[in-house]
């Protein structure tokens, strides 16, 4: 429990002293920054926008398990086959099964978060089969041998001169090559990947339940050349994906785009129902859906925390960040960073253990303001904090002084009688790690209260 939360405070004393990092981050968000605005003009009212698909994801977590029984039945039908998978290792071994079934040797998957959080590729690594990542940033993250940095751009915290570096020492390309030239020799070698590979793995970007399906969003095409290829296609997705019905991938699909990227609408959506029909020459000859909870129904029996699940995964709230923008994603530790990771990262694995991802928030409510479904994240952390406190995570030394602190709050004779001084020393002598990473505080001599007798008393 200690361990996590000081190799976190380690960390981000290390990277927000970074200037380069910070460098790097700021030039990569500020062309978001600059995008996100024409994005957004595509919204007669993009309040509105919101709203709506908020109130459509409440639908969907409210009724989710006849929503994913819905899902379930429909999709069926076509030959898929769902999984349902209650943790990670659940999962890892329908997949395993699986990839023996096909004596699957090489493997090829598209951008997820969700294997990312069963920790796949190592898996499979252990187990002698070949992952490999498709998406460019997934790809560049696998090579260097590190997990994504950012939930929608992986190595956003990566300059091009960093990635001709690596592709030279890994790919030996030239060390000077452009990003068009390294784009092209990761093409190259993907494309083979995708020929050679027994199976193929992809997330899900929403669950429709109406008609059985996925919806898979892109840019770059691999997620659909990861699941037509391979004779096999394995679907991992979080049971908050799901959405009612497919006409509201009119609304999710555009703001998705807008708040992830900027754009109007990526390049590549595919809504995927099954394997190959009869009569078909495209696509898989089996398909597999995997449907995870991992410690998602604990956030759906929270009614306060509920509301985490609407999310959609555009990353706004980690570009608008201050906390993030200073320590980078890979400080927090866990598969999602930022405002929305220090939300479920605690349900998801332990509270003692994460709360305080929490407190790595300035509160000022940005993410929120951002949040393509008005997912209230500053007044979740709060709430994560004070469930933290309610289950007993705190230490004998915070409660101690919390108690001091409101039994002096409560007398203002105390408060008035601890002069400036006194409060200079409690603070930043007494309170330990206060002044450690900030200034000293500096209290008045007089408190308001003292000052407005003075002012105000009959001469």
């Amino acid at each position: 429990m200690k361990e996590t939360a000081s190799d976190f405070i380690a960390k981000s004393s290390v990277k927000a002293a970074d200037k380069e990092h910070r460098r790097k981050i700021n030039f990569n968000i500020g062309k978001y920054n600059a995008v996100v605005p024409q994005g957004k003009q595509q919204f007669a009212d993009i309040h509105l926008a919101r709203e709506r698909a908020k109130n459509i994801k409440w639908k969907a977590i409210e009724t989710l398990d006849n929503q994913l029984e819905t899902f379930e039945a429909n999709i069926t039908r076509r030959g898929a086959k769902v999984i349902w998978a209650e943790d990670a290792q659940q999962a890892l071994e329908a997949i395993q099964k699986i990839c023996r079934e096909k004596n699957c040797k090489t493997l090829v998957k598209s951008k997820s978060m969700v294997t990312e959080e069963i920790h796949l590729n190592d898996f499979l690594e252990k187990n002698g089969i070949e992952s490999v990542e498709t998406d460019l940033g997934e790809y560049i993250q696998q090579l260097d041998g590190e997990p994504p940095y950012h939930i929608v751009t992986p190595a956003m915290h990566k300059s091009k001169e960093d990635v001709a570096k690596l592709f030279a020492e890994k790919l030996g390309t030239d060390p000077a090559a452009t990003p068009e030239q390294l784009t092209l020799t990761a093409r190259k070698v993907l494309r083979d990947k995708y020929v050679q590979a027994e199976v193929g793995v992809t997330g899900a970007n929403f669950i429709i339940a109406d008609i059985g399906a996925i919806a898979v969003t892109e840019n770059e095409g691999n997620a659909r050349l990861s699941c037509a290829w391979p004779k096999t296609h394995i679907v991992i997705a979080g049971i908050e994906k799901v959405i009612p019905s497919m006409t509201d991938l009119g609304l999710f699909w555009p703001l998705l785009a807008t708040f992830g990227t900027g754009q109007k609408v990526t390049v590549y959506n595919t809504v995927i129902s099954g394997p190959r029909q009869s009569g078909e020459q495209d696509g898989p000859e089996d398909m597999y859906v995997i449907l995870l909870d991992n410690g998602r129904t604990n956030i759906l029996a929270n009614e306060k925390q509920r509301e985490s699940l609407y999310c959609i995964r555009c990353g706004a709230c980690l570009n608008a960040c201050p906390v993030y923008k200073n320590i980078g994603g890979h400080t927090y530790a866990a598969t999602y960073s930022g405002p929305i990771g220090s939300v479920i990262t605690p349900h998801l694995k332990n509270m003692g253990e994460w709360k305080h991802l929490s407190y790595a928030s300035s509160l000022c409510g940005n993410c929120t303001e951002v949040c393509a479904v008005k997912i209230n994240l500053h007044e979740l952390l709060l709430e994560n904090r004070h469930e933290a406190v309610e289950e007993g995570h705190s230490s004998f030394g915070e409660k101690i002084a919390w108690k001091m602190w409101k039994q002096g709050m409560l007398r203002r004779k105390w408060m008035n009688m601890a002069g400036g001084s006194t409060k200079n020393w409690i603070v930043n002598t007494l309170v330990k790690g206060w002044s450690k990473h900030r200034g000293e505080m500096e209290f008045p001599k007089k408190s308001f209260n003292e000052l407005w007798k003075e002012k105000h008393s009959p001469k």
